[in-house]
């Protein structure tokens, strides 16, 4: 499909939502491109009323509007894959951005099922081995603004207005959520609501790796290929074992330099490294996916690294995100000031199945 397929220049809008965002990028981008050319159109309109910007808010409303639309669209069809937290667990977005809270449980184990007589009535409960808690959901926000100035040269100038602001603001919303994700902490580093993540959930197993490199360190630069290798197949193990077999590691996250580490150290004198006879051999017993984290670095015992063998499955972890970033309209908040607010609704990394996450520190 052509870009006109989704875009109607009479009305300049886009005509098919649901098909624009399954459309390839570069369609998007010459949709977009006609719907920014339009917006000039639109501003252009307003050449001869910049002046009313400052004493009617409706000419400046009639003027941000339809260029919000377009901006919005523009800067939601872009992810950004540093800030991509669906890598590593499931996102929730069950529920809406006014949700207070949910019930959450934790399983140390999911109880067993047992023989019973017909008319029995001590029927086994898998709930018997489950705490209950309350999870709070927290507003947060981040949006942009645009002063008269800069919509008047617009509109003198008949242009449409940059997402750059809106692109930021997303920007902005991404790696917050990112980093409430892998620690529970804001991008500031402050755990204002006392969460923790992915990579510090103080219930899941940790431990150090073995000492018995060079001299007796732990680090993997003093370790055969067959020493790392081990280092890595205990974690996946302890998963299994922990859960009673019940859950097996499924995903690998290292610190990028101990993924670059295996990805260019040979095994022996083939062509072979450490990660790729890792991706062919290992303890899990079926496809491992091994991913990279910066976070990874200095998460560890003393600021050490850290590598995290689990099940990436809902059941075990999962983000909880009932309102996703949105941009609320546009409102006049001083004679000058357009203000664009943007909300979201967080509610932090569910862990319920901790045996399911394995840490190992300081290699």
């Amino acid at each position: 499909m052509t870009a006109l397929s989704f875009f109607d220049r009479a009305s300049g809008q886009i005509t098919d939502p649901g098909a624009f965002m399954l459309a390839d990028a570069a369609t998007k981008k010459q949709v977009i491109a006609l719907w920014a050319n339009d917006n000039a159109r639109h501003a252009a309109t307003f050449a001869d009323k910049v002046d009313s910007f400052l004493q009617d808010a409706q000419v400046g409303y009639a003027f941000l509007t339809p260029q919000l639309h377009r901006i919005e669209a523009e800067v939601y069809m872009t992810r950004y894959p540093s800030f991509d937290i669906t890598r590593f667990m499931t996102v929730d977005t069950s529920g809406d951005m006014w949700d207070v809270g949910t019930v959450v449980y934790s399983m140390d184990k999911v109880g067993q099922a047992e023989f019973m007589g017909g008319g029995a009535f001590d029927m086994p409960y898998a709930s018997t081995q489950m705490s209950q808690a309350t999870r709070n959901f927290h507003l947060a926000a981040i949006g942009y603004e645009w002063n008269t100035q800069e919509m008047q040269r617009a509109a003198k100038l008949g242009r449409s207005l940059s997402s750059d602001k809106a692109q930021g603001a997303v920007l902005a919303a991404d790696r917050f959520i990112y980093g409430i994700a892998m620690t529970g902490k804001t991008p500031r580093g402050e755990s204002e609501k006392g969460w923790t993540g992915f990579i510090n959930n103080a219930s899941a197993p940790s431990a150090q790796v073995a000492a018995d490199g060079t001299g007796s360190t732990r680090t993997w630069s003093t370790k055969t290929p067959d020493q790392i290798l081990r280092d890595i197949n205990e974690a996946l193990t302890a998963v299994e074992t922990g859960t009673g077999e019940t859950h097996i590691a499924n995903t690998l996250v290292l610190p990028t330099s101990s993924y670059n580490y295996i990805a260019t150290t040979r095994v022996g004198q083939g062509d072979g490294t450490i990660l790729s006879f890792l991706l062919a051999n290992n303890v899990a017993g079926e496809a491992l996916t091994i991913l990279k984290s910066r976070e990874l670095e200095t998460a560890g015992t003393s600021s050490t690294k850290r590598m995290i063998a689990y099940d990436n499955n809902p059941q075990v972890l999962k983000f909880m995100l009932p309102g996703a970033h949105q941009f609320l309209p546009a409102f006049q908040k001083s004679s000058l000031v357009y203000e664009v607010g943007g909300i979201m609704n967080v509610g932090g990394v569910d862990v319920r199945l901790p045996k399911a996450i394995v840490y190992r520190d300081s290699f």
